[in-house]
């Protein structure tokens, strides 16, 4: 099989996304040979499209996840051998290929347990709720949190992960549809973030505390209502700007209240291999308790990444999309 790859040649829409032949070559010192199986879709994937994010060099593979087999090994590699079944996340891209050259150091052997499309589709967003959780801060059941886009892809991992620490989640979404999604999530409280009332229900339901942390991925659409629910000495995390940027913000905003604001990035908090490993671990024994909720996974073929780009960016579904090599 010659191995083909989708190449980003300028920045743009989804028909930008082209399937080409690539030359992969042999693994060098550290490296392994994957054959891929599947491949994450996300945000991510859209921001480094349209040039948001300025972090693939072009002509360059997108794509930041995937599973796969291993087909060879390079020098110096000793923890893993031909047929291990890996996944990996990386800041580097080049997920979006049917082979690849990848440092061993990025590849995570998979227990049996984990299936290679639901781990494709959800190892990077459960690192980002453990991250989240864990890492920025400490989740506590004493905490109320409100968490925008609570139906979307990470999101509906959080709400539940933090609904079975025993905190009180409240979720925000787009639409009444998305709203009962939420619910069906973990959020104890559903609300539609557009509606006119927004702020006074949250104040309501927190008895005009505000919440102790809000979870915001939406970005301009949200972050400064998002602000507004935070109790004093609430703390934002700004994980995400699927609306857009956030517009520059006066330090005296956050004094008013003693607030805080964090705008972590993934790959920073597992760029320490041994800290990578055991995120990875910590999230394969959530998915072997089988707490969450998951809706089934959405293959599109590799040839088609336009059109799973247009489905997740339309915000019609999309959460658990994958791409077949």
């Amino acid at each position: 099989m010659v191995p083909k790859a989708i190449m980003i040649r300028e920045f743009g829409n989804s028909r930008v996304l082209q399937i080409e032949e690539v030359n992969i070559g042999s693994p060098g010192e550290g490296e392994l040979f994957i054959s891929q199986s599947a491949i994450g879709v996300h945000y991510h994937d859209i921001y480094v499209r349209t040039g948001l994010y300025k972090t693939l060099n072009l002509p360059g593979v997108p794509g930041i996840e995937a599973t796969g087999t291993v087909e060879s090994i390079g020098p110096g590699v000793t923890d893993f051998k031909r047929g291990d079944r890996i996944v990996y996340v990386t800041s580097s891209y080049g997920a979006y290929t049917t082979h690849r050259l990848l440092d061993a150091r990025l590849a995570v052997k998979l227990p049996e347990f984990v299936s290679d499309e639901l781990i494709a589709t959800n190892f990077s967003r459960a690192l980002t709720v453990q991250m989240l959780t864990k890492q920025v801060l400490n989740l506590q059941s004493s905490h109320t949190i409100l968490v925008t886009a609570a139906s979307g892809g990470v999101g509906r991992l959080l709400c539940q992960y933090a609904n079975s620490l025993g905190v009180r989640v409240i979720g925000s979404v787009s639409t009444f549809e998305k709203a009962e999604l939420a619910r069906s999530y973990g959020c104890d409280y559903s609300l539609i973030y557009g509606q006119q009332d927004f702020i006074r229900m949250v104040m309501d339901i927190t008895d005009g505390k505000g919440v102790d942390v809000v979870y915001d991925s939406v970005g301009a659409d949200t972050f400064f209502q998002s602000l507004e629910v935070l109790s004093l000495c609430g703390h934002l995390v700004n994980f995400g700007q699927s609306s857009g940027p956030v517009d520059p913000l006066r330090m005296t905003t956050l004094a008013k209240k003693s607030l805080t604001i964090s705008r972590p990035i993934l790959f920073h908090y597992t760029a320490d291999t041994a800290i990578y490993k055991t995120m990875a671990y910590s999230v394969f024994n959530i998915f072997r308790e089988g707490t969450l909720r998951l809706p089934p996974a959405e293959p599109r073929s590799l040839k088609d990444a336009s059109t799973a780009h247009d489905i997740l960016e339309s915000r019609r579904g999309g959460g658990s999309l994958y791409l077949v090599p």
